[in-house]
């Protein structure tokens, strides 16, 4: 009797929570229009180009995702820090971002299968005195890192006995903070660090030998947004094997070919 009584609970919850989740598709192709939540400034990732128009690497994924969902694609701006929120206050279907999927964060958000694989990795200006990794770990030094970031965490535990100088918004903050002396360091995903270099003259800005870290990047979506989920995954396989994806990150991450088009 008891296991009766826990099967029909049992099936209730499941029969709950497919309601939940069989949703989020159906809002959007009812509204026709996907809303994504994208940095304000993060090369080669989202950006507003020299043309005035949005662009980067996720920005051109979404584009995709929308087309092949037959809706509308929306970008919405926040700084670094007001991505998640944006998703969880629900203005934003899903986070479109060079996010890095910890268990910290998947306490809030469910991330997608990974696009892609970066790491971590310190630069400094090119005169400085600071030629390795080692050289870092001193005393008395200033690390620029975007505030709720994996480099601030990595910053932490690898340099710590530097100052942080934690910025809110995006990756270009640590490349001026770095060349305009506010810190005699910076630390993001080697991506956006070299991504970022194609606004500054050549050879200003160093990065030194050896990744802090290994990292996969993934977009992410609220847990009541299952079906969304598997939708998303479905589209990086589906992008993987056509050969966009690879376009795409060849495009936008591996080279600056996007730089003298945006």
């Amino acid at each position: 009797m008891k296991r009766a009584k826990w099967l029909i609970a049992f099936l209730m919850v499941v029969g709950f929570a497919s309601v939940a989740v069989a949703g989020t598709l159906e809002e959007i192709a009812q509204r026709g229009e996907l809303r994504v939540a994208c940095q304000t400034q993060g090369p080669p990732f989202s950006f507003i180009d020299k043309n005035g128009k949005r662009a980067g690497s996720s920005i051109e994924l979404c584009e995709m995702l929308a087309k092949d969902m037959g809706v509308k694609v929306t970008f919405l701006d926040f700084d670094w820090d007001g991505l998640i929120p944006a998703l969880l206050s629900k203005k934003a279907d899903i986070l479109a971002a060079d996010m890095t999927p910890t268990v910290k964060r998947a306490m809030k958000i469910g991330f997608t299968k990974p696009f892609m694989y970066t790491g971590a990795v310190a630069f400094v200006k090119t005169d400085s005195p600071i030629k390795v990794i080692a050289d870092a770990k001193k005393a008395n030094l200033k690390a620029a890192v975007l505030l709720g970031s994996t480099g601030e965490t990595i910053t932490k535990k690898t340099f710590a006995q530097a100052e942080l100088k934690s910025y809110k918004g995006g990756g270009p903050l640590l490349l001026d903070a770095v060349m305009q002396g506010q810190a005699d360091f910076g630390v993001n995903d080697a991506s956006a660090v070299i991504g970022g270099l194609a606004s500054y003259p050549p050879n200003s800005i160093r990065i030194l030998p050896d990744m802090l870290s290994k990292e996969p990047l993934a977009f992410a979506v609220r847990y009541d947004s299952q079906d969304l989920l598997e939708l998303v995954n479905l589209f990086f396989h589906n992008a993987g094997l056509d050969g966009r994806l690879d376009q795409n990150l060849n495009y936008w991450v591996n080279s600056l070919d996007w730089k003298k088009d945006h």
